[in-house]
């Protein structure tokens, strides 16, 4: 038998209780369906110029990538052993945090929206901190 958290349990229960006669017949539907719906919202993406909050580590394009020919902050996140780079648009924020990586990586959660502009990953900065 597998164990079942508590809430899960619980809303099992109260559904039950408030499902026409019938229903009761057919809980691994219910259940499959709000785990359908659970998967699907875990997948979308977050609105256009919704704010996200991204944690990886930060270089520079220049000086570790090699990529560019000015500095520019870049942060490098691994999800699911996919690396992104998310370019980190040349704003107050982003300028005045940029020494810090600018000689050596350093591990960052920068809070900020995302876009896209030539192939790349946009993050435009509100708040940086390192780790």
């Amino acid at each position: 038998m597998r164990a079942v958290p508590f809430s899960t349990a619980f809303a099992f229960l109260i559904a039950l209780s408030a499902a026409p006669a019938g229903a009761a017949d057919k809980p691994a539907a219910a259940e499959k369906s709000a785990k359908a719906e659970k998967t699907a919202n875990a997948d979308k993406k977050p609105a256009a110029g919704a704010e996200v909050t991204l944690s990886g580590e930060m270089v520079c394009a220049k000086c570790t990538l090699h990529e560019a020919k000015k500095c520019q902050n870049v942060l490098k996140v691994t999800e699911g052993g996919k690396e992104t780079k998310y370019y980190l648009a040349q704003n107050e924020i982003a300028k005045s945090n940029h020494e810090q990586v600018c000689s050596a990586p350093a591990k960052a959660t920068v809070k900020g929206t995302v876009s896209e502009a030539d192939g790349k990953k946009v993050l435009t900065a509100s708040e940086i901190k390192f780790d």
